[in-house]
Order: structure tokens, then sequence, then C-alpha cells
């Protein structure tokens, strides 16, 4: 199966446990990965074929911006579902989101969940 990557799509949003990432926000980054038969459109050269996926980058971004989830893992889910949901040309989805700067005592690392749905 042939597979679209989108990578780096950057939103600030308000998902988070505490209080206050819900109030101030952060960054987020989120990396897509959209398996389709992408046959068609390597033959036609028709954007009908495959997926438009600056619609995708736009729905990524729209729901960082505007969901307030408790818990990163019902975020990713939600970009996953709303993603299938989109497009019927997509069969599998992953998303990888991840929180660069959690805001967690004497942690420099960034946060990561990782979602595979099929449909």
């Amino acid at each position: 199966m042939d597979c679209i990557h989108l990578t780096g799509i950057r939103s600030y949003g308000y998902t988070g446990y505490l209080p206050e990432e819900q109030i101030l926000g952060q960054w987020f980054e989120v990396d897509v990965k959209l398996w389709l038969d992408l046959s068609s459109s390597g033959e036609t050269d028709a954007i009908e074929d495959t997926v438009d996926y600056r619609s995708i980058i736009s729905l990524v971004q729209d729901s960082v911006k505007t969901s307030k989830f408790a818990l990163v893992e019902r975020l990713t889910a939600s970009i996953a579902d709303s993603i299938l949901a989109l497009s019927d040309r997509v069969t599998q989805v992953q998303v990888i989101l991840s929180k660069p700067a959690a805001p967690i005592p004497d942690f420099s690392g960034k946060i990561s969940i990782d979602i595979i749905k099929k449909r």
C-alpha cells in the first residue's frame, strides 16, 4: 500500500492535564501517515485521484487549536478519527502528536503519542 507522509505540522493548542495547559496553551507538533492507493493519481496527475493533503493539514491544525482535552492520547485519537471520516480513500492513518515542551520539572525531552487506526 502507498503512503503519504505529512511531517512537522505545528499548531498552538489547549490540551493538557494541568489547568494552566488548558488556559495558557502550548505548541504541539503532529506527523501524519496516510495509507491509500496512489496508482491512479500516479498515472492521471489529477488531485481527485488522491487525497488533497492541504485539507488534512488544515484539519490537524484546527483540531489542535480548538480541542480542549485533558489527555494528548484523546487529542491524537480524535485527529486520527477525523482524518478517516474526511477521506474514504485513506485505509489506514498514523498520527504522532508531540508536546515539545511538556510542563514536567527537570524534563527537557518531548512526549509523543503514536496512534494507528484502520478503516
